[in-house]
């Protein structure tokens, strides 16, 4: 792990409470500088949370960070000088075009006349928006609004940007287009800390990933390694018979000791196996119970199946409701 100067957040014990609910118990976090770092966690795990503090907010109830080297709790001016955020929402004057909303913006940084519209032209055209930087913001699509809202958070360029669930609420090809525009973000040396509870996306984009659930670490690593946690592999298993699942997994379970995951789709079940040898006792069971099987496999364990191992619970699906 990197050492103190090398990283762009520092936090220890960061705790947080709302009335009797500890929202963040006790959180350490070090992410170094220039990378993508997804914190991983189920609706209402503290993700948000966390982020919202490290931002400066919210006020920590307790532990400390520094972000980019400047302290959260002594120098909170300093720490916002160094970074930007993006929430789970457009913060976007609708009523504005697009390069409106950029130049005020630019303006409120300290941009004057000429140099605020080129600030804006040169923003819309690093994320595709040149086109569109006329219309009305109520007239954009979903990809459209959250490619803007991350632009105008990039109208000085910060040390750290936060991005509260870039991707909520968009279609496959709109979250594939801010995928790249994050990637190249971080490829231009901007730290990101992004929240998700899209496992695909904490896949693709980070190169460290944080588990949180009741608002506290319970694993963090790079995807291979936390991969590796789940075990050393995974049978899957697509009964014959849809209506088979509910027995099937729990035969599943008795013969190998295990929890049983049900895939996304609802059609495979998984269960994690320490060798062959395991994997054909699992089969045997479901012949052995009359069950048929249509297709079988080994492999290593997905990221979904990971998840599942940590908390006890599948991750959120496309279009569910984030927090």
């Amino acid at each position: 792990m990197a050492q103190g100067h090398d990283l762009a957040i520092q936090a220890r014990g960061m705790i947080k409470t709302f009335g009797t609910t500890r929202a963040v118990a006790g959180i350490d976090l070090d992410v170094p500088r220039g990378m993508i770092f997804a914190i991983l966690g189920p609706n209402g795990a503290g993700k948000t949370t966390l982020l919202r503090m490290l931002a400066t907010l919210l006020r920590p109830d307790g532990g400390e960070a520094r972000v980019m080297g400047r302290d959260l709790r002594a120098d909170p001016d300093g720490v916002r000088e160094v970074i930007s955020m993006t929430g789970q929402f457009a913060s976007l004057d609708e009523d504005l075009t697009g390069r409106e909303n950029l130049r005020l913006l630019a303006r409120l940084w300290g941009f004057r006349g000429l140099a605020a519209r080129d600030r804006a032209d040169s923003l819309l055209a690093a994320f595709d928006l040149s086109d569109a930087g006329d219309k009305q913001v109520k007239d954009y699509s979903g990809g459209m609004r959250r490619r803007l809202d991350i632009a105008a958070s990039l109208v000085v360029t910060p040390g750290v940007l936060f991005l509260d669930e870039p991707t909520t609420g968009l279609d496959p090809t709109a979250r594939a287009g801010v995928w790249s525009l994050i990637k190249g973000l971080a490829q231009g040396g901007v730290t990101i800390l992004l929240t998700t509870q899209y496992l695909e996306e904490a896949d693709q984009l980070a190169g460290r990933i944080a588990v949180i659930d009741h608002g506290r670490k319970i694993a963090e690593g790079t995807s291979r390694e936390l991969k590796r946690q789940a075990g050393s592999g995974m049978l899957r298993v697509t009964p014959a018979l849809g209506s088979e699942l509910d027995r099937a997994a729990a035969v599943l379970g008795r013969a190998l000791g295990a929890a049983v995951h049900r895939s996304a789709e609802g059609a495979d079940l998984s269960v994690p196996v320490a060798d062959a040898v395991e994997a054909n006792w699992a089969l045997s069971a479901l012949v052995e119970e009359g069950i048929e099987i249509g297709d079988f496999r080994m492999g290593q364990p997905s990221l979904e199946e990971v998840f599942f191992a940590l908390t006890g619970r599948p991750g959120a699906q496309a279009g569910e409701a984030q927090a």
